[in-house]
């Protein structure tokens, strides 16, 4: 077995489709069946423990449990055969009691099943064909009896038993309702069934003999032993409008945390249109329970009504009605509440009503509420979360939170936190989402739906979309481990995004079929993806093509992993095995023991992975992979694995399935310890929220609070006007029962005084009843003395016939036994006589015998003589023939051996022949293989030359359009070759003009006797300059600081000029006030005076500190924009190296050119004077000279002279010469050019010219 263990935590998600899936274990602990398991879930504490389903099992059909919550049974497909298995829920863990397998009726499948009140019998439900009602003793495994409950072939919906008789049953089902009652060892029908059939779908036992019964039209029927007693039809009622439930909102808060999870199904949807005016007016009643007041029963889609007995005998009215409340957060808030009810159950003390729906929801009621609040709309309350309702389709962990987020059919998006077991947020959409990817961070998901792929930030109670890309129908998308990327996977291409830029950085083609999983190296520089065509390709990032692949046309992959240090692929797919790939090659092949995996995860240590399968099982194994059947199997879901994580720490698994539930794993070591973490870092407590909701939030806070202190003040008055009234009432309460007390004194002296006349009347009653009772006592006692003496004498009597009957025994017992001797004397004579003459006769026989004795010996003798004779006649004749036939089997050996020699030849031949047939056949099993796969392999090619064939066309259009541009370009080249040509003819004077100034200066260098090489005069001249530069630079900044500075100078003088001023006036004035103070009235006319006069004054004042705010803000950005400068002057700095570089360089290859020029002519020198010698040594030039032209024409004509080949080699090279002279030119413009734009750069922040003349230059060439 494997090393590594992995322990399911927690799941979330319920099996609808399973009949009676809600039940209580107690008060505080409910059952639900989950994945390939039933759960025990406690209502406060929100732990889960598992009750593991059967391995191979094929999925759930339905539950039961027994009154007294003892055993739970299970009806299963195991192995494509039906089984019950019964669960002992005391024992911790829940372990199996009985498993009911083997039955002796035909039988498919269970679908409903119940328990005796007294939990010792079981029975059970099948469906069509069959429709079999089997009963059992289940300890025993004694079935006790089968009945065939339906001819018609009619669907069962429900089994259950009397809840106070072991022996009566009933079954509903469509048309079919029956009581069945165990006797004498058969079921046996007692109700006949009157007027039209219904179709049944649900009911209860409300007594030992009434049952209530709902159907598809709205009717409720209560039977009463069998007979029709009491009916009702229920109507569909339309949910309050808005304008109630604001209403209801405001004056109540709802208890229900989450809205509902699920969207209706595409089925249902199709339904509702094709049925909803039906179902508008006939609810469905798919679910009834009962408890001590009445029943409860659905009343078509997310509606229940409780119902009431009434006063009357057999009456019950309705007393409530509570709704499934509407998600706002669905997209279509009026249909998320029509969800059907598949189950309902009280709680032991009916405190509480428990549903499942038709879309995997749990909902609860506290049955207290509808007698506190009659007058309210009741809804329930989610259970704990709303959960996916079809199959998840994506799953996807982070590293700085513990978040999972999954998708799923049902278009919503969900964030669970695996740590706290809870859902985080949700949304619902239009669309189908496929794939989903969570950030490293945890702050961003990424969403593939069937239209778009979205990017959406997670907010703290919302989810967000920021960006649309348009990739549509996205199967597969992942965030790179970084973040800085994701891929995003459209059919057959695998789309590469940044996630910064949100630009499409690479678009990986090459493969053949859709891409059915991606994922990325720890360090992001490669991309493993594998798809339905048989390949597993590794992508580079970098170039964008594939480093290696490994192609598998027979298997169709269905998910990979990579180890942590990206040598090692694994793959699985359709072919059941686990490949292990590196370097573009399989290494090994792990069978997986006939089931197909379906997803695959490594552990980020590298020493765990683990596989989902196509039954719903997870197996763990440690790397190495083993070859045998070294690995743990876990029963984890009922439908095929989808999609599987590990968090970041290895610590725990999460694994998606088509059954729409979530399951988290704890994984351990087989010594039951956990993996330790590498690294101990907090999870980030982070949340986005954008500026807007935070305005929104803090309005609403304020304007809560304004409203609480509005609140606080009315209920102050409202206690003080009830504190008066109770006072009041209070003083009249008082009086009142003073005079009470007083009425009930005189009223209790009365009734004292009528007790005591009572007390007498008693004991006189009393006195006469004990005399009455003596008499009788006497008579009754005289009478029983009598008959008892009567009894006496009757028993004297019985005791002498007793006395007279055993004698009369004894007498027989004698007689009997005189008789008895006699018998048998006479029985002893008459046997001895017979023995005598017995003995006689033997005697005579044996006489007889041995006379015949000795005749025999004598004819003995006789017949031996005459024996040997004849002996020895046949030895003589046999050995004379023994002879023979040995002379003849020679003869046969010899010819036997000839055809065993044969027979070998020919048999050799047969197997020749036949192991020729088997080569030729597998020779033709292989053909027709390798023909498969050209043909295969064929219609690749063709799709490929069909692609080429457009790609073709649409490079030739491109080149066709490159042609025109081709052409338009050599038009401005003539036209800037002209240009260039008019130019250089202005350069050439400027030229000649900077070399004289050279000359000049050199002269003058020579005249003060410095040395050229020691410092370059050019150079130094340069670093003047940029020094002067710099200089300038520095002091405009100075100076414009110093301006600045003797601005705020002037204006906090006059500042201070204007406070000297307002001081002397205000003392001014208070001196002035000062002399009203005997006048109170003008003294205080006056301070209000000063008051209006300077506190306005103040409030300038105070302006004028919002003016030093300004200028402080002003100062902060010029240091800002200062801080800028340096930078970009640090950058010129650089830039400036950078050309210098460039300059040295083109310098350096000007020399060399140079060089090369010399050498060119050198030798251009040389060959001109050897063709001159060779010239004179032939006397070519007296030749021509005395001959004329006639002469020299033949000449030319049949030999062409070689000084003509040589100087066109001597044009060419001059032509060399001059295109170099003119690019070392237009080389020395541009550097020129470019120090003359560093010595006039501006002295602003802005942009440079320099920068924009190189952006220009750069972006030519493009």
């Amino acid at each position: 077995m494997s090393v590594i263990v992995a322990q399911s935590l927690h799941i979330f998600g319920l099996r609808s489709r399973v009949a009676n899936n809600v039940c209580y274990f107690d008060e505080q602990i409910i059952i639900y069946p989950s994945g390939n398991s039933c759960v025990k879930y406690h209502l406060e504490q929100k732990w889960q423990k598992f009750i593991q389903g059967s391995e191979k099992s094929q999925g759930m059909l339905a539950l039961a449990m027994s009154p007294n919550r003892r055993y739970l049974a299970v009806s299963e497909i195991v192995q494509e055969k039906p089984t019950i298995t019964i669960y002992e829920l005391s024992s911790v863990p829940c372990k199996k009691r009985k498993v009911l397998s083997v039955f002796d009726f035909p039988v498919q499948e269970f679908v409903s099943l119940a328990f005796s009140p007294d939990s010792k019998y079981l029975v059970a439900q099948t469906g069509p064909p069959e429709s079999n009602l089997a009963y059992w003793m289940w300890e025993k495994q004694r079935t006790m009896a089968v009945v065939k409950a339906d001819i018609q072939n009619n669907p069962v919906y429900q089994v259950s038993f009397n809840p106070q008789d072991n022996t009566q049953v009933c079954i509903t089902g469509n048309g079919i309702f029956k009581l069945f009652r165990y006797t004498e060892g058969t079921l046996k029908q007692t109700n006949f069934q009157r007027g039209e059939p219904q179709n049944y779908l649900s009911h209860v036992w409300l007594t030992e003999d009434r049952v209530m019964v709902g159907t598809d039209t709205g009717k409720l029927f209560l039977f009463e032993s069998g007979d029709l007693r009491w009916e009702t039809s229920i109507e569909c009622k339309e949910p309050p409008s808005e304008v109630e439930k604001d209403e209801l909102a405001h004056e109540s808060e709802s208890l229900i945390e989450f809205p509902t999870a699920s969207s209706p199904d595409l089925s249902s949807e199709m339904l509702c249109e094709a049925v909803g005016q039906q179902q508008a007016s006939l609810p469905q009643i798919s679910a009834i329970a009962g408890y001590s007041k009445g029943f409860a029963c659905s009343a078509g889609p997310g509606v229940v009504l409780l119902f009431e007995k009434t006063e009357e005998k057999e009456g019950y009215r309705e007393n409530r009605e509570i709704r499934i409340p509407q998600d706002q957060r669905s997209s279509d808030p009026n249909q998320s509440d029509k969800q059907d009810v598949t189950c309902m159950c009280f709680s032991p003390s009916e405190e509480t009503l428990l549903i499942s729906t038709s879309k995997n929801q749990l909902y609860i009621f506290t049955m207290s509420s509808t007698e506190i609040i009659k007058g309210e709309l009741a809804h329930f309350e989610y259970l704990n979360f709303p959960l996916h309702s079809a199959a998840i389709t994506g799953l996807d962990t982070c590293i700085r939170k513990p978040l999972v987020a999954t998708c799923s059919l049902d278009r919503s998006v969900r964030i669970w936190n695996y740590e706290t077991n809870t859902l985080d947020l949700y949304k619902e959409y239009q669309e189908e989402a496929y794939a989903v990817s969570l950030h490293p961070t945890g702050l961003y998901v990424l969403v593939g739906f069937s239209d778009k792929l979205r990017l959406m930030n997670l907010l703290i109670d919302d989810i967000r979309t920021f960006k649309d890309f348009t990739v549509r129908g996205c199967r597969e998308c992942t965030f790179s481990n970084g973040g800085h990327l994701f891929a995003a996977v459209n059919g057959n291409v695998i789309h590469i995004y940044s996630t910064t830029s949100f630009e499409n950085v690479n678009n990986l083609k090459g493969h053949n079929g859709k891409v059915r999983s991606v994922i990325w190296s720890a360090d992001d520089n490669k991309l493993i993806s594998c798809g339905t065509d048989g390949a597993v390709y590794e992508w580079s990032l970098l170039t964008g093509k594939r480093e290696s692949e490994c192609v598998l046309k027979s298997c169709s992959y269905s998910g990979v992993a990579i180890s942590p240090d990206a040598k090692i692929i694994f793959a699985v797919g359709s072919d059941q095995t686990l490949k292990e790939i590196s370097d573009s090659s399989i290494l090994r092949e792990v069978p997986t023991f006939d089931v197909t995996y379906t997803a695959i995860v490594v552990s980020h240590s590298g020493r765990m992975v683990f596989t989902g399968t196509s039954v719903g099982t997870i197996r763990s194994m440690k790397y190495p992979l083993p070859v045998h059947k070294e690995f743990n199997e876990y029963q984890a879901h009922a439908g095929p694995v989808t999609k599987m994580s590990i968090t970041c720490d290895d610590q725990f698994l999460l694994t998606g399935s088509e059954d729409g539930c979530l399951l988290i794993w704890k994984v351990y070591d087989k010594e039951g310890r956990g993996l330790k973490r590498e690294k101990e870092v907090g999870y980030a407590e982070e949340v986005l929220i954008t500026k807007t909701d935070m305005e929104e939030k803090t309005q609403v806070m304020l304007e809560l609070k304004t409203r609480v202190e509005e609140l606080k003040m009315e209920n102050e008055y409202q206690l003080r006007l009830k504190d008066m009234n109770y006072n009041e009432k209070m003083k009249e309460l008082t009086e009142k029962f003073i005079q009470e007390m007083e009425s009930l004194k005189t009223k209790n002296q009365v009734l004292k005084a009528e007790k005591e006349k009572q007390e007498l009347q008693y004991q006189e009653q009393l006195s006469e009843l004990m005399e009455k009772q003596s008499r009788e006592m006497q008579d009754l006692e005289s009478g029983n003395n009598q008959k008892l003496l009567l009894e006496y004498e009757k028993y004297q009597e019985l005791q002498v016939k007793s006395q007279r009957m055993q004698e009369e025994y004894e007498k027989q017992l004698h007689d009997m036994e005189e008789t008895k001797n006699q018998a048998l004397e006479e029985l002893t004579e008459y046997y001895e006589a017979k023995l005598h003459e017995k003995t006689t006769l033997l005697e005579e026989a044996q006489d007889d015998a041995r006379q015949q004795l000795r005749e025999f010996e004598e004819t003995k003798k006789q017949i031996e003589e005459d024996e040997d004779r004849e002996i020895q006649e046949i030895k003589i004749k046999y050995e004379r023939r023994l002879r023979e036939e040995r002379e003849s089997n020679l003869r046969l050996k010899g010819e036997t051996g000839i055809m065993r020699k044969k027979f070998n030849s020919l048999q050799k031949e047969i197997e020749e022949r036949s192991n020729d047939i088997e080569t030729m056949r597998m020779e033709q099993q292989k053909l027709q293989g390798v023909i498969k796969s050209l043909e295969k392999d064929v219609l690749g090619l063709k799709r490929e030359i069909q692609e080429r064939d457009e790609t073709i066309q649409d490079k030739e259009k491109r080149i066709y359009d490159l042609k025109k541009k081709n052409q338009e370009l050599e038009k401005f080249k003539f036209v800037l070759d002209y240009k260039i040509k008019e130019l250089k003819k202005q350069i050439e004077p400027r030229e000649n003009d900077i070399k004289a100034m050279k000359e000049q200066i050199q002269e003058r260098w020579r005249f003060h006797n410095f040395p050229r090489q020691s410092i370059p005069m050019e150079g130094e001249l340069e670093r003047f300059h940029k020094q002067n530069m710099q200089l300038e630079l520095n002091i405009t900044e100075l100076r414009q600081k110093l301006k600045a500075t003797d601005h705020e100078m002037h204006k906090e003088q006059q500042k201070e000029r204007d406070m000297e001023a307002l001081v002397k006036r205000f003392k001014t004035d208070l001196h002035n006030c000062v002399g009203f103070i005997q006048e109170p009235k003008k003294l205080k006319e006056g301070i209000r005076e000063l008051y209006d006069k300077y506190v306005q004054q103040a409030d300038m004042v105070e302006i004028v500190g919002v003016d030093t705010d300004l200028q402080q803000e002003y100062t902060r950005q010029r240091e800002h924009l200062e801080r800028n400068l340096a930078t970009l002057k640090k950058k010129v700095v650089k830039e400036s190296e950078i050309h210098r570089a460039d300059n040295v360089r083109i310098m350096q290859e000007n020399v060399s050119l140079i060089k090369e020029i010399n050498e060119l002519r050198r030798e251009l020198k040389v060959t001109r004077t050897h063709v001159h010698d060779l010239q004179s040594a032939l006397g070519l030039h007296r030749k021509n000279k005395k001959q004329g032209i006639p002469d020299t024409v033949p000449s030319h004509e049949l030999l062409p002279s070689p000084s003509v080949l040589r100087l066109n080699v001597e044009e060419e090279t001059e032509r060399i010469i001059e295109m170099q002279r003119l690019e070392i030119k237009r080389l020395r413009d541009q550097i020129q050019g470019q120090e003359h734009i560093l010595a006039l750069r501006p002295l602003s922040g802005g942009r440079l010219p320099m920068l924009e003349i190189e952006r220009s230059h750069g972006t030519q060439p493009q």
